[in-house]
């Protein structure tokens, strides 16, 4: 058989292909010489073949065939074979292939060879792609080569001992007594090792950290304090320079470790604030690699317990890196300043302008980001100023960021508002400039706001006013107008108002524009009801309401039978009263309580249960992570004992074109508009298509038991999705002592109530009924997580499961 061409020849070859096709034939039939080889157990030019294998790898071609050639090779005694041999596992073996355990007697014998480079290789290759396997079987000779006194041999040990760590963290014990001396080492790259061990051990375990803290953390951070000053005090090292900085490598992870070791421990925090400074004061900060040193000092800085100058100066380094032109640094230093803007609000501050100057900036994240942080820096003096640059930057935004962007501003109003009458102004302003874009629970609290402000009512429905007249396209705007003008048209028409001169407008004028809006195609149900709603409640205070009704009688005769009804009008459309705000995050219909429940609305369902609290903390433990959220106690709030009485008897007999009886005027505000009949959005004069019946699913099914769940919407509000379990039991005997908990996400509110059974009947005889109401105000997809426990057969029985699969009509 003919010698195979040589590696060189095979590279020349290659390169001389014109086409793809043509290179890919060449690899081809090379590759068919190379199995020939293989099959006939060819010695000599194992290790050229498995080479030229090795070059078609890199360029993309399939090489797995020669993965046994190369444990071959490495059980060789020949030192050039063995490099071949572990190079080509190195490249061809990884911990999904089993072939790999084969390799552990060859690199155990190697690891004990008397040739530094032979056992070099192995090193090489263990820390590469040695798996939790290997790495337990060969812990022990790393160890000892870790110890040993050939330089060449201690630092691959080295960094193989960080591969068994990260690889096996428990084997951490094992390498304590045999790292402690690598800081003292000259060679950089041994204290490299050194460290990155360190931040392995105490990032994965807790036990190390303490170990570190309480036994030799006094030695180790004066260590570390000393390699780092000689760091950037010493001169020019060509060796081991990077744009001017010695090792910044070394310095980031010095860094880092001394970030860990100085958290929450005041004699390592204040032995290292000197060097910090220098740090922060030294490093040339015209390249990027100066940048990386400082942005980890910052962090250093802010996550131990560092002194009050020095946080200043670390924000400061971080209002510097806001000027960077490099986008990246920005990011970082807006994401830092957000974290620390709450313990460091005054400092801060001082770089605001920098900070709303990034509001303009064309980076989507930038702007993100900044618009983020200066929320964050709101507060009553510079309240104005804020709003001021926000509400501009609102009005160029890209829609993206509308939603967010005027949510904020609606909080920070709230909170700071220097005046009602400015809150007042701030708020009509976003509506009129981020539009459909703001979110539904911002029109009930503007209602609520415009209520409980009695002096402005009359400058705010002459501003509403005029703003109906510009613009009816934004229905946020035109719902919190619609409402004014029904509630407080009088003032209008009569040109009381203090604020500003007075408009002149007519009752058939107003009303015009409430017809506009009931004809226009740009207003939605909601909107119509809320029109609606404006010209019965004007019908108490305006002559010209008559002729609207005569106008539109047969479309809208079922809707306006307060107006037939003289007698009715006072009690059913009198003003609304002040509204008090609810202790929840808007107006909603479910509110958590300190620790006292109000009787709750629907006196038919049984009490909630009350979950303890080592209950709770239990089911988040064994459900996991912090993004769920376990039962709460919950109740809806009580109807007012007086008005609400007398509008039920009023309408508690009269029934709307076949559909349900209407619900009274609310007193208080709730997440739904402030109609004065319920329901009337889906009147069929709005096309409004009634939600189709959700369909029932199965949520859990296992060893006999089943859970099945079943929806229904809460009326009037449709954030809360009232869930019915239904438990059954298909094993012979009965499931005793049966409780169902339940876990959702922070951003829902969950209500368990009282199942009807703690038994779960045998045979499917008979089914466990509870029932779970869920708050979903964001609209988001509904996920769960439940706990079941009950006793079969004298035996306690115990499971979870996540329910991701729920129908989007329970959500949406």
């Amino acid at each position: 058989m003919p010698a195979p061409i040589r590696l060189r020849e095979l590279i020349r070859t290659i390169r001389t292909a014109r086409t793809q096709a043509e290179e890919r034939e060449m690899i081809q039939k090379e590759c068919a010489a190379i199995r020939s080889s293989f099959r006939e157990e060819d010695n000599t030019y194992r290790c050229r073949n498995v080479a030229k294998l090795l070059y078609m790898h890199m360029l993309g071609y399939p090489a797995h065939f020669g993965q046994l050639e190369c444990l071959k090779l490495i059980a060789s005694q020949k030192f050039t074979d063995k490099r071949i041999g572990y190079l080509g596992a190195m490249l061809l073996l990884d911990e999904r292939q089993d072939v790999h355990l084969l390799m552990t007697n060859c690199i155990k014998n190697d690891l004990n060879h008397s040739t530094q480079y032979v056992q070099g290789l192995a090193l090489c290759t263990l820390g590469c792609m040695g798996s939790s396997e290997m790495c337990r079987d060969l812990a022990g000779e790393v160890e000892k080569l870790l110890k040993t006194s050939n330089s060449y041999l201690r630092k691959k040990a080295a960094l193989c001992a960080v591969h068994v760590i990260r690889k096996v963290p428990e084997l951490m014990e094992m390498f304590l007594p045999a790292t402690k001396n690598l800081l003292s080492e000259k060679n950089h790259g041994m204290c490299k090792h050194f460290v990155r061990m360190q931040l392995l051990a105490c990032g994965g375990r807790m036990q190390t950290l303490s170990y570190f803290r309480f036994t030799h953390s006094h030695l180790l951070v004066p260590q570390l304090v000393r390699i780092l000053k000689n760091l950037i005090m010493s001169g020019y090292s060509p060796e081991h320079d990077v744009s001017g900085i010695s090792d910044p490598f070394l310095q980031v992870r010095i860094l880092r470790l001394l970030r860990i070791l100085g958290r929450s421990d005041d004699d390592s925090s204040e032995a290292m604030n000197d060097i910090l400074a220098q740090v922060a004061t030294n490093t040339e900060t015209s390249k990027n690699v100066g940048n990386a040193i400082l942005y980890e000092t910052v962090l250093t800085i802010m996550d131990i317990k560092s002194e009050s100058g020095l946080r200043v100066l670390a924000i400061n380094i971080l209002g510097r890196f806001l000027l960077n032109n490099d986008k990246n640094i920005r990011y970082v230093a807006l994401t830092s300043l957000l974290k620390t803007v709450q313990t460091d609000h005054n400092a801060v501050q001082r770089h605001r302008s920098t900070i709303v100057d990034c509001l303009k900036d064309l980076d989507v994240s930038i702007k993100r980001r900044a618009m983020e942080l200066s929320f964050a820096l709101v507060n009553g003096n510079n309240i104005r100023g804020m709003m001021k640059e926000l509400l501009y930057f609102l009005d160029s935004c890209d829609p993206e960021f509308k939603a967010d962007c005027a949510s904020g501003v609606f909080l920070a109003a709230e909170k700071y508002a220097p005046s009602k009458r400015w809150h007042i102004d701030t708020i009509m302003r976003v509506l009129t400039t981020a539009g459909s874009y703001v979110r539904d629970d911002s029109v009930p609290n503007l209602i609520q706001l415009i209520t409980n402000s009695v002096e402005m009512h009359a400058y705010t429905v002459q501003r509403l006013y005029k703003a109906l007249l510009d613009d009816i396209s934004q229905q946020p705007l035109v719902q919190v107008a619609s409402w004014c003008i029904g509630e407080y048209g009088d003032l209008l028409v009569s040109g009381q108002c203090e604020e500003e001169e007075p408009i002149q407008v007519t009752e058939d004028e107003v009303l015009d524009v409430l017809e506009g809006l009931l004809v226009s195609n740009l207003s939605t149900p909601v909107t119509r009801g809320y029109s609606l709603t404006a010209i019965m409640k004007l019908s108490t205070r305006f002559t010209s309401v008559n002729i609207f009704v005569k106008k539109f009688g047969p479309s809208f005769d079922s809707l306006l039978i307060p107006c037939l009804f003289p007698d009715c009008r006072p009690a059913l459309l009198e003003r609304m009263p002040i509204m008090e705000k609810s202790a929840s995050n808007g107006p909603t219909e479910i509110v958590q309580t300190n620790g006292e429940t109000e009787p709750s609305v629907e006196p038919k369902h049984p009490p909630p249960v009350t979950q303890p609290a080592n209950q709770a903390n239990d089911l988040l433990d064994l459900l996991g992570g912090n993004d769920v959220v376990p039962v709460i106690q919950t109740t809806m709030p009580t109807k007012p004992a007086s008005a609400g009485g007398e509008l039920l008897d009023l309408l508690g007999d009269l029934s709307l074109s076949g559909g349900p009886a209407p619900a009274p005027a609310p007193s208080v505000p709730t997440s739904q508009p402030p109609f004065l009949l319920d329901g009337l959005s889906s009147q069929p004069l709005f096309n409004d298509i009634a939600a189709a019946a959700i369909p029932p699913m199965t949520a859990y099914n296992k060893n006999g038991l089943k859970i099945d769940f079943t929806f229904e919407r809460a009326n009037p509000n449709p954030n809360i999705a009232v869930i019915t379990i239904h438990a059954s039991n298909s094993t012979e005997a009965d499931m005793t002592d049966f409780v169902f908990q339940a876990a959702v996400p922070k951003t829902f509110q969950l209500q368990l109530l009282s199942p009807s059974s703690n038994v779960v009947p045998a045979l499917n005889q008979g089914t466990v009924t509870q029932v779970i109401r869920v708050l979903n105000p964001q609209k988001q997809q509904l996920r769960m997580r439940i706990k079941l426990t009950y006793t079969l057969k004298g035996s306690p029985v115990q499971d979870l499961a996540e329910v991701n699969n729920f129908p989007p009509q329970s959500w949406q």
